[in-house]
């Protein structure tokens, strides 16, 4: 193990992770937000936003990320329209993820007895009122598990971005590899990394979700 070689690169790599944190962050935030509106198109059956929002899940669910990127990156700037590299990332990590957050909040919802919307009608709730204040917080926790999974999937799909040229983590490893063979390095590094950025997600969820069910949502 070449520890010059580790001090000399590692803040190469802790930029590359601020970078990938960004884009995460940014594309999760989006994917969230798709996934709350098409889930309730869906739950509510709007007539042909059903059909789009179907059309867009069964899409992005079956197109590799790499292609959405390369059809963002390379192929739109065929017909004028021009998008950074970065932006084409989080675009592409928030059409991918969107469709996974829909069924995430589409199982939670769906998962709420309907018992509980003719309740909360008697008691004189509209309907925006009784999906606000009883029918999506407990979605929203029973969904819990599913969304940390997504969103640690999320995460690694960054790796991906750097076939765009952006210098996230798998970037650098790859162009230190190539540059110095210096291999075992440059993978232990990568791993730290992404251990690092993803280990604290998944024992927050795990909190969040113990802290849920005790508190008697998602049962």
């Amino acid at each position: 193990m070449d520890f010059s070689f580790v001090q000399n690169y590692l803040p190469m790599y802790a930029q590359a992770a601020l970078l990938t944190v960004r884009i995460g962050c940014f594309g999760i935030l989006a994917a969230v937000l798709v996934g709350i509106i098409c889930s309730m198109i869906l739950y509510f059956k709007i007539p042909v936003l059903q059909a789009v929002a179907t059309v867009y899940i069964e899409l992005s669910r079956n197109t590799p990320l790499l292609v959405q990127l390369f059809f963002l990156y390379f192929g739109l700037p065929k017909i004028g329209v021009r998008i950074s590299a970065e932006g084409c990332a989080v675009i592409g990590l928030a059409f991918l993820g969107g469709s996974y957050m829909t069924e995430a909040f589409r199982s939670g919802l769906e998962s709420i007895d309907r018992i509980q919307t003719e309740s909360a009608g008697s008691l004189g709730m509209n309907a925006g009122q009784t999906m606000r204040y009883v029918i999506f917080p407990q979605a929203l926790a029973i969904s819990v598990p599913a969304l940390v999974a997504n969103v640690i999937f999320l995460i690694k799909e960054t790796s991906v971005v750097s076939a765009i040229a952006l210098a996230d983590l798998m970037y650098v490893a790859k162009d230190l590899i190539g540059l110095y063979y210096q291999t075992k390095e440059a993978l232990i590094m990568l791993v730290a990394f992404y251990l690092i950025l993803l280990l604290p997600v998944s024992v927050i969820g795990t909190l969040v979700e113990r802290r849920l069910r005790y508190a008697g949502f998602g049962a």
